[in-house]
């Protein structure tokens, strides 16, 4: 195997290990934060990193496009403040194995907006592929109306998780558009960070406050304070960068079944570690999104 690709391989599989480590991490962390302070803590670390590496070289924005500066500016939002709020948020409100299922629909939601916002072509068995895997997702999101004794908040945390799908995959077409207008990819990890420190801090602020805000972030146990220096550092900062150094040297229909990795290791870790339960419709969920994905990604393999 060439050693390039080969690296790329490695690179994307150490991204997907770090993120499928970050879900439990996440669902810890939460019991003792509030959503919105743990994303302004987060963002801040990450936002600490890039500082140095940008007063050293720059962020070499393209100051004089402003409508790719624009979407610089909206893929930065949607990849951080949007997606995340929304997947911390609705993280804190339903289990973490069907936080994990649900975004395991996240690269095939990319795949159906590539085909409509940039004409990527879509064979028949990749549309009906992504169908199933929506049906999956739809029951697994509407799982806690369909089953008795389940807290009444769970649904609207499988719908704030899904969102975040949304979010993300919107964030994955800008991306593409803007590698074609030649921005940077280290810029985009580092306008990611500060874009989400920006624009989270006022919703903070106004929340709960400058000074409660601080003081809940200085009495945090230790371990929690580690939990979110791993989301900023490891989560943040550096598989983001690994993801980018995989991603530039092999073709997206390869590194998008590493998509697939982070949240079943996530949705494993939350059986072993956490308890969650493999009930009826989780289970018969999960066998349908698989299935879709499989016909997916399976047309894919074949033909590229």
């Amino acid at each position: 195997m060439n050693p390039h690709r080969l690296k790329a391989y490695l690179y994307l599989l150490l991204a997907s290990i770090i993120w499928g480590i970050a879900g439990p991490i996440i669902k810890l962390t939460l019991g003792e934060i509030r959503p919105d302070i743990f994303l302004f803590y987060r963002f801040f670390l990450s936002t600490l990193v890039v500082i140095p590496f940008t007063l050293k070289g720059g962020l070499h924005l393209p100051t004089r496009r402003p409508k790719v500066m624009f979407m610089v500016f909206l893929f930065a939002f949607l990849n951080s403040t949007a997606s995340l709020g929304l997947l911390f948020w609705g993280t804190s409100k339903t289990s973490l194995l069907s936080m994990s299922l649900i975004s395991l629909f996240s690269p095939l939601v990319l795949v159906l907006f590539g085909y409509f916002f940039l004409h990527d072509h879509l064979t028949k068995r990749e549309r009906i592929g992504t169908l199933i895997a929506f049906t999956g997702a739809f029951i697994l999101s509407i799982a806690p109306i369909l089953m008795v004794n389940q807290e009444s908040g769970q649904l609207l945390g499988n719908v704030l998780v899904f969102l975040s799908v949304i979010c993300g995959a919107l964030a994955g077409i800008l991306v593409k558009k803007l590698m074609q207008e030649e921005v940077s990819p280290l810029t985009l990890v580092n306008m990611t960070f500060i874009v989400g420190l920006i624009t989270v801090t006022p919703i903070v602020i106004w929340q709960n406050g400058l000074v409660p805000t601080i003081s809940t972030i200085i009495h945090l146990p230790f371990t929690f304070h580690l939990g979110i220096i791993y989301m900023a550092v490891l989560s943040g900062n550096l598989a983001y960068y690994l993801n980018n150094l995989g991603q530039r040297t092999i073709e997206v229909s390869e590194a998008a079944p590493f998509s697939y990795l982070y949240p079943i290791f996530s949705a494993i870790l939350a059986v072993f570690l956490l308890g969650d339960r493999l009930t009826p419709t989780i289970i018969v969920g999960s066998i349908i999104i698989f299935i879709g994905v499989f016909l997916a990604e399976w047309k894919k393999r074949r033909y590229n």
